[in-house]
């Protein structure tokens, strides 16, 4: 069975589409879906599982990208090492968790890789994006579309 190229770049997305602003991830996956993007990789989730270290294999790069309470707006973008962290023991893992597992698991260096925090704030179930998060969303999107032009 022939499966298809890996693509050097991975861009990783999670979140919740039915809680507000925990969209974020989701609707920029969405955004990036509709663009022609060379050597990228896309892929979204409801959250990181041990079992997306295999995604990561064969990569060069990769940016991970989730909604935060915590990051300054629009976005905050930083480079992540691996760290083995109390997430792995989850439902829900950290990428620096993610990262420490791909690490144990093929005995070498994960890939290069980011996260993108884009700023939220409302997350209540139900709730649609708001006004805000639609605003760093687009500046996150034109500044992920900069980063893989380069």
């Amino acid at each position: 069975m022939l499966h298809p190229p890996i693509n050097p770049d991975l861009i990783f997305t999670w979140g919740n589409p039915s809680r507000g602003d925990d969209a974020l991830g989701p609707a920029l996956y969405d955004l990036l879906q509709q663009e022609e993007l060379n050597g990228v990789d896309l892929l979204t989730d409801f959250q990181l599982q041990i079992e997306h270290s295999i995604d990561l294999e064969g990569r060069e790069r990769v940016l991970f990208v989730d909604a935060s309470t915590s990051a300054n707006a629009p976005f905050e973008l930083s480079r992540l090492q691996p760290e083995q962290d109390a997430s792995y023991t989850t439902h829900a893992m950290s990428p620096q968790a993610l990262l420490s597992v791909y690490q144990q698991v093929n005995g070498s260096a994960p890939p290069p890789a980011w996260l993108l925090s884009i700023r939220g704030y409302e997350f209540g179930l139900g709730l649609p994006l708001s006004t805000a998060a639609r605003k760093h969303l687009l500046a996150a999107f034109h500044h992920v579309k900069e980063l893989i032009n380069r």
